[in-house]
């Protein structure tokens, strides 16, 4: 029952997604496709390559990064910027860290492409800073999303949907 209600949450969001967008470059697949081949969506992406594109992460273009200001500590200021990188190497993201104030808070949209059974999308919200850490608030699809600052430089992203946690590298765009 959660997981036909949280399907149909995200074919809303799809839909209101593919209404704000004035040419959607995909047609998004209908509502009922999981439920009629389940077996055929998760495997898709591991045996046809040319699937994956149509299920890639895409960031809206009006998506601006401000870089940081004086005060804010270098530590959180290499946050800053727009990051790509593939979830457990085949489900695309991108995460743009718009601002970022002194304390540590920030301000983001995080997009993904197909996901195990979830569609493509894209969420702005915020996210904080602790030690090496953002962590940003949960997403409207009820994802967890966090970005640990590796030492060189690239961010471990660890996203966690519907009891399944998926993890990749982020690199600087």
């Amino acid at each position: 029952m959660a997981h036909r209600m949280c399907n149909a949450m995200l074919g809303f969001a799809a839909l209101a997604l593919a209404a704000c967008q004035s040419a959607p470059e995909t047609p998004q697949p209908a509502t009922l496709e999981p439920a009629l081949e389940p077996d055929s969506i998760p495997s898709q992406p591991a045996l046809d390559p040319a699937a994956v594109p149509s299920g890639s992460a895409i960031l809206d273009q009006s998506v601006a990064v401000t870089p940081p200001g004086k005060g804010v500590p270098t530590k959180y200021a290499a946050f800053s910027g727009l990051w790509a990188g593939q979830l457990d190497g085949m489900y695309d993201a991108k995460l743009a860290v718009q601002t970022i104030s002194s304390n540590g808070k920030a301000t983001v949209t995080y997009a993904w492409g197909n996901l195990g059974d979830n569609y493509t999308g894209e969420a702005a919200g915020a996210g904080r800073i602790v030690g090496s850490t953002l962590k940003l608030e949960r997403l409207p699809n009820g994802a967890d999303v966090s970005f640990v600052m590796r030492p060189d430089g690239a961010l471990a992203g660890t996203v966690t949907l519907a009891g399944q946690t998926y993890t990749g590298a982020f690199l600087k765009q």
